[in-house]
């Protein structure tokens, strides 16, 4: 620790140089609108700063009051709230959750061993996402968080509880409810009263706050014309708070042991524990992601390299972007949010102002040197290595890898043929390198029989500094023969769009793609990408891979009603393409929702496009209408338009409560 003396005489002047310099450089070259960056030393926020764009009109100049989204960093709030229970005598980490929550129920036995590490430290088994509704315009509705045990309730588990970490929203919302239940308070009041009052934390809120929107963060979209309303994330446990760059630096002092009137000193450092050291984990290399309970990484590289401790959570919403780094041992935190860009970014530029600030300090001589595998060394590589080719997957995609008996291995991806193909060259320490030295790749058969494909990586972002990975990126998948008929059902199938209906009215999703492509795999017989077709109307996800790249496995179940095809997937419902007709356009017609609620998708022929319509509804609906490529070229609840021109083969949607009337009229 510096004594008083010589913390007086720090001015950061050259950290705050250099954080704003790289602030700049996300606005200018890394899509990002706006940033706020903000240090704490020693319970002293000594450094707070903006850079970009926020309204449109420029009526509004960024300030370290204007809020952002904190998306995931959001868990950390959740995660403290269970070990202030936890600290209390009020919740067991290892009880199981049950005890707190009677109804909590699910299809597969296994759930009643579920516990509340399990939540924080993602070992609980669950799928993964149940986010209906999740991702709002300016409605803060709370479906998705009340609905959630309904969801559990019809769904398995993919893992045994405890078996291994792979990243998970639900046991975020799954822990609110449990923090609810256990205190008798709503999470939200809970969170203001236990944890931003008693530390100042003005400028953090949630959607059931209604914040001003004044006082928000601009959003923009890239293939949109301008500035979007407000965006709310109605898993508040999971993704849902606001919060300013300054006030996630308040919120670090509960893991610097400066607020421990908040939390323990001894729940703060249970928090810090490797909690991903399960059987099933790559070994140790440089990483950023390894879970403890909450954080992203409890061992960030690069302060690694410096033998510091290191925690760190990020978040990324659609639009809102953050990333909160703690440094325990030394007492300080850097936070970075932003609209636009993404988490790793902004993470890096924590990084960067932590590590200034240390060299500034004297804490550090000078900054390590970039770190790379190394190119490959040529060696000739063993028959047994050429098994490990073949097909393998992660979550929503699939990769064909082969290996030649020169030792090139070669990945190409059946999601995106266009994408060039990776190669990779056997080198004589028994992997492969990337030609710049910058990825390694091995292969594991991990004690539950499946074989892993290892990616270690360094990734250099220019002026931002380098990102370290160590993953399982795929898991190697097996052919299967499927019966003729089950075979033709498939193949009835492949290459459909299924379009969404189950999202309400103010969703983001209609912002974006709302179509899903239906694709059999044309390398892995058996297998609509990653999930093994199990009968003429059933495919399921088998994977079991730690980490990120097993996460949100969704099952897909096909259904019909009425001579017409659904597709139910992730507690979503899509229609098959067939159904979907072309509107012709007259003088006069109306759009009503059926009482099933589902949003009404029609297709626009050639002889509508160029035409113009006017529509006219209630405020409780809205319409979006896309072009041939699928892109939103309007969406009335971002508005501000009378009337939309219609693009030759694109499609319109119009989504309301049931019964809600849409009157159309050309013009």
């Amino acid at each position: 620790m510096d004594s008083p003396s010589n913390e007086a005489k720090i001015t950061y002047e050259l950290t705050m140089k250099a954080a704003n310099e790289k602030a700049d450089l996300l606005t200018k070259a890394y899509d990002t609108n706006s940033v706020q960056y903000a240090l704490i030393d020693h319970g002293n926020i000594v450094i707070s700063g903006q850079s970009g764009k926020n309204d449109e009109q420029g009526q509004r100049p960024l300030t370290k009051d204007m809020m952002y989204g904190i998306g995931s960093t959001s868990k950390m709030f959740t995660t403290v709230a269970v070990m202030q229970l936890v600290d209390q005598g009020k919740i067991d980490l290892d009880t199981p959750i049950v005890q707190y929550i009677p109804e909590f129920t699910m299809k597969d036995e296994r759930y009643k061993q579920i516990t509340p590490r399990m939540l924080l430290n993602h070992s609980s088994g669950l799928k993964g996402s149940s986010f209906t509704n999740a991702g709002l315009f300016e409605d803060n509705d709370t479906y998705a968080h009340d609905t959630l045990l309904k969801q559990l309730a019809g769904q398995t588990l993919k893992a045994a509880p405890g078996a291994y970490s792979v990243y998970c929203n639900d046991g975020f919302t799954l822990a609110q409810i449990l923090i609810e239940r256990v205190s008798g308070m709503d999470f939200t009041p809970y969170i203001h009263r236990y944890i931003t009052e008693p530390l100042g934390m003005v400028n953090t809120k949630t959607p059931l706050d209604s914040p001003d929107e004044a006082k928000m963060a601009g959003l923009y979209y890239p293939t949109y014309a301008g500035q979007l309303p407000g965006e709310t994330i109605n898993v508040i446990g999971a993704g849902g708070i606001y919060s300013t760059a300054e006030d996630l630096a308040r919120f670090s002092q509960v893991f610097t042991g400066e607020a421990e009137e908040v939390l323990s000193g001894k729940s703060a450092a249970a928090m810090a524990q490797d909690e991903y050291k399960t059987p099933l984990w790559p070994d140790d290399a440089d990483n950023s992601f390894e879970y403890g309970l909450g954080w992203d990484s409890v061992n960030l590289y690069p302060f690694s390299e410096y033998g510091m401790k290191a925690l760190t959570k990020g978040g990324d919403t659609s639009f809102y972007h953050a990333s909160l780094v703690v440094l325990p041992e030394q007492d300080m935190a850097a936070a970075v949010v932003t609209s636009g860009g993404n988490g790793t970014y902004d993470q890096l530029l924590a990084n960067e102002i932590l590590l200034q600030a240390l060299k500034e300090k004297g804490t550090i001589t000078e900054f390590k040197p970039e770190k790379s595998y190394g190119a490959p060394v040529k060696s000739d590589i063993p028959e047994s290595m050429l098994q490990y080719s073949g097909i393998y997957g992660a979550t929503g995609t699939t990769m064909n890898i082969k290996i030649s008996e020169d030792g090139v291995m070669s990945i190409t991806s059946e999601l995106s043929p266009d994408n060039p193909v990776q190669t990779f060259e056997y080198s004589a320490d028994g992997m492969f390198h990337s030609s710049d030295g910058n990825s390694l790749i091995s292969f594991v058969t991990e004690e539950n029989g499946r074989i892993y494909l290892w990616l270690r990586q360094y990734t250099l972002v220019p002026g931002l500094g380098q990102i370290a990975m160590s993953v399982y990126n795929a898991e190697k998948l097996q052919p299967q023969d499927i019966p003729a008929e089950t075979k033709e059902a498939w193949m009835q199938r492949d290459g459909k769009k299924y379009y969404l209906l189950t999202e309400k009215y103010t969703s983001i999703s209609y912002l974006k793609k709302v179509t899903t492509n239906l694709n059999v795999s044309k390398q892995l017989p058996g297998y609509v990408l990653d999930k093994r077709i199990t009968g003429p109307n059933s495919a399921v996800s088998e994977l079991q891979i730690p980490g990120l790249n097993g996460r949100d496995l969704s099952d897909l179940m096909f259904f019909t009603h009425d001579g017409v095809e659904y597709l139910s997937m992730g507690g979503i419902i899509l229609v098959n393409e067939d159904a979907v007709k072309p509107m012709y356009v007259a003088k006069k017609s109306t759009v009503t929702i059926q009482p099933d609620g589902y949003a009404k998708w029609y297709t626009i022929s050639d002889k509508d496009g160029g035409k113009t319509i006017k529509v006219s509804m209630s405020p409780n609906a809205s319409f979006a209408v896309y072009d041939a490529k699928e892109t939103c070229i309007y969406f009335s609840v971002i508005g501000g338009k009378d009337q939309v021109e219609l693009p030759a083969g694109g499609s319109i949607v119009f989504a309301g409560d049931a019964g809600t009337k849409f009157e159309i009229s050309a013009q």
